[in-house]
């Protein structure tokens, strides 16, 4: 075992390659522009794991994302993340927070969206909120498409995504957020605000 492998661990590409494998998905080596990627399907859909760097100006930021393409066929948006030391002060400056009825959940989390009866909806689902509340920093949302530098999508397509700064490395933590927007896919088509159909975008 290298001396550099005793310091830091196995390297991203070895957790993501065995991380590959546990959801049955597969590990795409990326190239001399492009970074490595892990894709698994869940139904029609296809999730997708990497990473991109955000220059500062003064440092280069390197974050971890996933991301799903789905048809979206009533405009349904939504951000859930969890309360933090400034949401009470925010909320006071008129910041949405839409409880959904579920006290711990409420007490916990921050919850916007277009819909406040699709949020209810959306989270009623326990398993959800479990994989949700396993994940303390994370931030999910679904938004319009990847911007200037991405690929733009159709009508009706819209994308649930979640980034976070730095390499994520945790296989465990990798395959709950695999499971995290499987979940939250099957939950928006039952309240349907997702459709089980390909979304025409290749990531």
């Amino acid at each position: 075992m290298g001396t550099w492998r005793k310091m830091f661990g196995p390297s991203k590409q070895e957790i993501w390659k065995q991380l590959s494998t546990e959801v049955q998905g597969r590990f795409v080596e990326g190239g001399l522009w492009k970074g490595d990627k892990v894709q698994a399907t869940h139904g029609e859909w296809t999730v997708t794991l990497d990473t991109f760097a955000v220059s500062t100006g003064k440092a280069v930021i390197v974050f971890t994302r996933m991301r799903a393409p789905y048809v979206n066929p009533d405009g349904f948006r939504f951000t859930v993340y969890p309360r933090g030391m400034f949401s009470e002060l925010a909320k006071k400056l008129g910041m949405q927070d839409v409880e959904i009825g579920v006290p711990p959940f409420d007490t916990n989390f921050i919850v916007k969206g277009t819909d406040a009866s699709k949020l209810r909806a959306l989270f009623s689902d326990a398993r959800l909120r479990e994989l949700l509340s396993a994940e303390p920093e994370l931030q999910l949302t679904v938004r319009d498409d990847e911007g200037w530098f991405g690929p733009k999508f159709g009508d009706q397509v819209d994308e649930l995504y979640y980034a976070v700064p730095g390499i994520l490395k945790d296989v465990e933590q990798l395959k709950r957020l695999y499971a995290l927007f499987s979940e939250t896919l099957d939950q928006l088509c039952r309240i349907g605000s997702a459709y089980r159909e390909a979304p025409d975008v290749v990531l």
